[in-house]
């Protein structure tokens, strides 16, 4: 527990890391951005840590964007100094391990862009997807075009930014925007799933995974394979790449360290 917005639950190599703000629908305040970059900043280092998930508390929301009440009241100049200093999305796009994100009810403007920031999305058919900025004369500000377009495509990000409509879970899911839909009420359990499986490899090897994949979004090919190539040879010759390619060899399963 880190406090009352934002909650941490620790076991078997998974953080558990809770938005709670349920009586807020999880509207992200200041507070509740502040808390969890520090929550992740905490998780990067935490060697008993693999994989995070990232949710919700309540029946009827993920996130359902920014606190338009706390911002409302600033200044263009005051917004400004708040956008020179990193943010929770930073937070999460620097974060080195595999974070699921688990989502039900609301997930809209920065919520979504929280979600976005994620490595895979689980939704549950409860789940709604916006980008509803155009709707007080703004545009997203972090993320909710770029990291949107590159996940879903130009055409289908211009739709939801342009047009500030809900997208259903399962339109969410046919465009790409969530990897997995669930059952009603199933999003965490399968985000568990998920993470468990991960839990079994290298600790190591799944952040050099996420490295080179990141890396094909933000760089051309030449320079990504160059890049992918790398990250091989340096998987290869670590501890836990010369234990897996003998224990394949051996037939037996890895015991992996994370080095």
């Amino acid at each position: 527990m880190i406090g009352k917005t934002v909650q941490l639950a620790t076991a078997n190599g998974i953080a558990e890391v809770a938005i709670s703000r349920p009586e807020k629908l999880n509207a992200l305040n200041e507070e509740v951005r502040r808390k969890l970059a520090g929550v992740f900043d905490e998780l990067a280092g935490r060697d008993d840590v693999k994989v995070v998930i990232l949710y919700g508390l309540g029946d009827k929301a993920f996130a359902a964007g920014a606190d338009v009440g706390e911002f409302a009241a600033r200044t263009p100049e005051e917004q400004r100094e708040l956008y020179r200093h990193r943010r929770v999305y930073d937070a999460l796009a620097e974060f080195p391990k595999p974070v699921i994100c688990a989502i039900h009810g609301f997930c809209i403007g920065g919520g979504n862009e929280l979600a976005l920031a994620c490595d895979i999305r689980v939704a549950d058919p409860t789940a709604r997807f916006g980008q509803f900025e155009i709707r007080l004369g703004l545009i997203p500000g972090a993320g909710g075009t770029q990291r949107l377009a590159r996940l879903v495509g130009p055409g289908q990000a211009l739709r939801i930014g342009l047009c500030g409509d809900f997208v259903d879970a399962a339109e969410a899911h046919r465009i790409g925007l969530v990897e997995f839909l669930t059952e009603e009420g199933g999003h965490l359990e399968r985000a568990r799933a998920l993470a468990s499986r991960m839990t079994r490899w290298s600790s190591s090897t799944l952040q050099l995974v996420k490295k080179a994949v990141r890396v094909a979004h933000e760089s051309h090919l030449a320079d990504g394979l160059a890049t992918e190539k790398e990250l091989f040879l340096e998987a290869f010759a670590s501890e836990d790449g010369r234990e897996g390619v003998r224990a394949f060899v051996e037939k037996r399963p890895p015991k992996f360290r994370g080095g």
